[in-house]
């Protein structure tokens, strides 16, 4: 075991997913697995859940005619069944050395949150892939399938160790050229990267299925409570910057992280990714069964 994972207490308890395998996550896309699962699709197929009933044409299967049917109405009906598939859903996890930083930190955030909708996904049917990233796309993972495969991934994300630096746009393109049409992507990330947004997030469109976003800042990222002359240090290039926090430089500051926030919601907009804006002071826990029940993440 890491370090990181030693020192932690266990990402999820019992009573948390005893809740989890209640939900599901909700796709407003039509499935496309290749596999058969528990999650319906709106197409019509030939599975063993009844349907419907639709009027018999030349050329039909005589081996689905509702002779039950036919008998009192004296007409031919074919029995149409609901097509069960299992749905491939993505966790796009940014390892990099900006997600340890913050308080209370994001990289733990990060893990409890994509432990949480991997439980869901699993409990509910999904196949889960978990894809972790930081200057590169680290090695796949093997895709998980069912309840029985919960807890193999809340110990891989309990002894992930964070990385150094940060590639997102590379990461994103590595991961978008093996993701199957249909997936529900979830990419849960900082989004800090010096080289921008707009590249990284035009690999993972909405498409391609469902996208959405989990975009983590640190409390006081968003509000810093720090005065004074200070060094500065970037975690993830070891740079740094002298400053002093004066009233206009906070101010200052403000303006560019409210910036920032409008630079992502207009890509999100364009590239059709559904995005929350999580805050690491707000408990995981009430992220997951309030605000993404609201967002109709979840049912």
């Amino acid at each position: 075991m890491s370090e990181v994972g030693a020192r932690e207490a266990p990402l999820l308890d019992e009573e948390f997913l005893a809740r989890c395998a209640k939900l599901v996550l909700f796709s407003r896309s039509i499935t496309q697995g290749r596999l058969r699962g528990e999650k319906r699709s709106r197409r019509r197929g030939l599975s063993t859940e009844f349907a419907d009933h639709k009027d018999y044409t030349p050329g039909d299967d005589l081996r689905h005619l509702d002779w039950n049917i036919f008998g009192r109405l004296e007409k031919l009906f074919i029995k149409l069944f609901e097509e069960e598939e299992e749905r491939n859903v993505f966790l796009l996890l940014d390892a990099s050395a900006s997600m340890i930083e913050g308080e209370p930190d994001k990289w733990r955030h990060c893990r409890q949150i994509a432990a949480a909708l991997g439980a869901i996904a699993l409990s509910a049917g999904d196949r889960v892939h978990l894809r972790v990233f930081d200057e590169k796309m680290r090695p796949f993972f093997p895709a998980l399938r069912g309840s029985r495969s919960i807890l193999r991934l809340i110990d891989t994300l309990e002894n992930l160790a964070p990385g150094k630096g940060t590639a997102l746009g590379r990461s994103l393109r590595a991961h978008a050229a093996s993701c199957p049409p249909g997936s529900i992507q979830i990419l849960i990330s900082d989004l800090m990267d010096p080289k921008g947004l707009e590249d990284a997030l035009r690999q993972v469109p909405g498409s391609r299925g469902e996208s959405w976003l989990v975009h983590l800042l640190a409390g006081n990222e968003v509000e810093p409570d720090l005065q004074g002359d200070l060094r500065l240090l970037d975690t993830e290039t070891s740079e740094y910057v002298d400053v002093t926090l004066t009233r206009s430089v906070v101010e200052a500051y403000r303006r560019a992280v409210e910036e920032f926030r409008a630079d992502l919601r207009n890509h999100c907009q364009r590239f059709r990714i559904q995005p929350l804006e999580v805050s690491t002071s707000i408990p995981f826990d009430q992220v997951i069964l309030e605000w993404m029940r609201q967002k109709r993440w979840l049912t």
